[in-house]
């Protein structure tokens, strides 16, 4: 198109068209395996998730090795690319490149033309121009791959008031007031963070409770795996006894799809924001999180990862909010701001290892080793552990349990089951065990996609308190959400505690109950059957959960400044570091 004329048909002229159609080949034909092993896990056309996996190449690259037939889809590109050039050559479209010599007046005219086609789309369409459908699945695949990569590449951070509908601040907040307080909470007005507050102890004249807390974060444990059968045989036994011999949260909801969301949840206690998770986003170190609740009862706080904790940047997130950091490092370092100590997990406390990290028995015979540490310190410590063996490619060491490994999801549920369970087994031999509670809670479900903009029974998560003395065992079956789970435990603690928190006591008699379900761009509060959704440009929908299934009902205004002051107040407070007050 730009080549003089003179040119044409040239030594350089052939090679570049044969190496630029080529290359065009190779990507296209690239991008089409890739998006089918993409919707193979994410059940969605390219999104933020492909994004992130440009960064860590290392644990994507070897998941893939580890998950999919490589040979086979590098050979079948190849084969492929080789028989469309054959087939353009045959065509003769080659020959008629080569051979044709428009004039400039053309040329121009089709520069311009395709110029003006690539500039308009880019700026008259978005990936939402899909959306026509009520059904998700329709949606995602009348999208274009590459250009619903470009797209999350470009909103990976959203402004809540630019993309969101939204009320007055003062308003919102005012909202948000209403909805915190209750008999134990005293707001503070003294400091700029409108929901700053102390609560009160559940019972002022007991004492305060200091145990050490084992906190897991289960990677992928869907609610339903609990009722789950593999020839003939429950794939969650353990879990299915901590069940019984716990507070079980029977119907808790997951704030989000990803892992960073579950931390996010659990560390912050507050809503997601739209675009990418806190944890992954810039200015998130020395925030108020739990670690300054149990590090001004006395605690050690530490973060336990499999993996290398650069992944998904929880090194810097939880080094830079006062965790200890052990992890399986692999050369990357902690950022300079981090003011904390990291220690790597050696080859010689290692039995296996797949593009994830760590086995969860290896990680957990990790963390009972330094509680073993701590323990003679006589200093109380918070353990917050992050599992990976139940993630694709499914594998663990054999022998472990009776599913063969890499076999598919039931064994890795399964596996992550046995070593939950030998965690358990081996803490009840230590001296510190009469005095250690445990949190098991779920960071998502394992397939969180639906034909629904939120598919929200792929929020479903189980949750347990284990080993807590001072409460009787029960299953609570109101609805509550995975941000709770922190300040419900310090209320059993009976601790006075300064808040920032959204997450609320759910044995409080003024819990009212509600949950958060979002993706990136959608986001929603549940409330019993009734789900409030809103969407970048503005848009609020309301639906009533029925059969799990979403039903279009009319948008109530009482939930509708409910759903925006808790979405909106979040992310003011974050956007303008107001979560920094300490």
């Amino acid at each position: 198109m730009i080549l003089p004329n003179k040119f044409v048909n040239s030594l350089f002229d052939r090679t570049f068209v044969y190496f630029v159609y080529t290359l065009y080949l190779v990507i296209i034909y690239f991008t089409f395996f890739a998006e089918v092993t993409f919707w193979d896990e994410f059940k969605s056309r390219f999104n933020f998730i492909a994004v992130d996996y440009l960064i860590y190449t290392y644990e994507v690259v070897k998941n893939i090795q580890e998950s999919y037939p490589l040979p086979v889809l590098i050979g079948g590109i190849v084969l492929i690319t080789g028989l469309t050039i054959f087939a353009t050559k045959k065509g003769y479209f080659f020959y008629n490149t080569f051979h044709n010599k428009p004039k400039t007046s053309q040329k121009v005219g089709v520069f311009v033309f395709n110029l003006l086609l690539a500039v308009g789309s880019l700026f008259l369409l978005n990936n939402d121009s899909s959306s026509t459908s009520e059904n998700r699945y329709n949606n995602e695949i009348s999208k274009a791959g590459i250009f619903s990569f470009f797209s999350a590449f470009r909103n990976n951070h959203l402004k809540y008031d630019e993309h969101y509908k939204s009320i007055p601040i003062e308003d919102a907040f005012a909202v948000m007031k209403s909805e915190l307080q209750d008999s134990k909470t005293v707001f503070d007005q003294q400091f700029k963070n409108p929901i700053r507050r102390t609560i009160l102890a559940s019972n002022p004249s007991q004492p305060e409770q200091k145990p050490n807390v084992i906190f897991v974060l289960m990677e992928s444990m869907s609610a339903s795996f609990l009722q789950e059968q593999f020839n003939g045989k429950s794939i969650t036994p353990n879990l299915n006894d901590i069940a019984n011999n716990s507070i079980y949260f029977s119907n808790m909801f997951a704030n989000g799809t990803r892992t960073v969301r579950g931390m996010e949840a659990v560390t912050l206690s507050i809503p997601p924001t739209p675009g990418n998770s806190i944890v992954k986003r810039v200015d998130n170190q020395n925030l108020y999180t739990i670690s300054n609740v149990f590090k001004a009862k006395g605690y050690h706080n530490m973060f336990f990862y499999g993996g290398d904790g650069y992944f998904d940047n929880m090194n810097a997130f939880y080094g830079g909010n006062g965790f200890d950091i052990y992890d399986r490092g692999r050369g990357s370092v902690l950022s300079d701001k981090i003011n904390t100590n990291r220690y790597n997990i050696n080859d010689d406390e290692v039995t296996f290892e797949n593009a994830w990290g760590i086995a969860d028995d290896d990680i957990y015979r990790k963390v009972i080793k330094v509680a073993d540490e701590k323990y003679k310190t006589k200093q109380p410590f918070f353990a917050f552990v992050m599992s990976t063996s139940n993630h694709k490619p499914y594998t663990y060491e054999d022998g472990k349990i009776d599913i063969p490994s890499g076999t598919g999801r039931p064994g890795a549920v399964k596996y992550a089951d046995y070593a939950i369970g030998d965690l358990i087994a081996k803490a009840k031999t230590k001296p510190w065990f009469s005095n250690t509670v445990f949190v098991f809670i779920a960071d998502h479900c394992a397939s969180s996609a639906g034909k629904d903009a939120i598919d929200v029974k792929n929020h479903h998560i189980p949750a347990f308190i284990y080993n807590l003395k001072s409460h009787a065992n029960e299953n609570v079956t109101k609805e509550v959400s995975q941000i709770d789970i922190f300040p419900t435990l310090f209320s059993l603690f009976n601790w006075k505690y300064t808040s920032q928190f959204y997450g609320k006591d759910i044995f409080d008699p003024q819990y009212k109950s509600r949950s958060f379900v979002g993706t990136y761009i959608k986001l929603g509060m549940k409330k019993g059957e009734d789900v409030s959704i809103l969407s970048d440009q503005k848009k609020i929908n309301q639906y009533k959960w029925i059969d799990k299934n979403l039903i279009d009902t009319k948008v109530d205004p009482i939930f509708e400044r409910s759903i925006i002051s808790n979405y909106q107040t979040a992310d003011y407070l974050f956007s303008n570091h107001l979560l920094n007050e300490k």
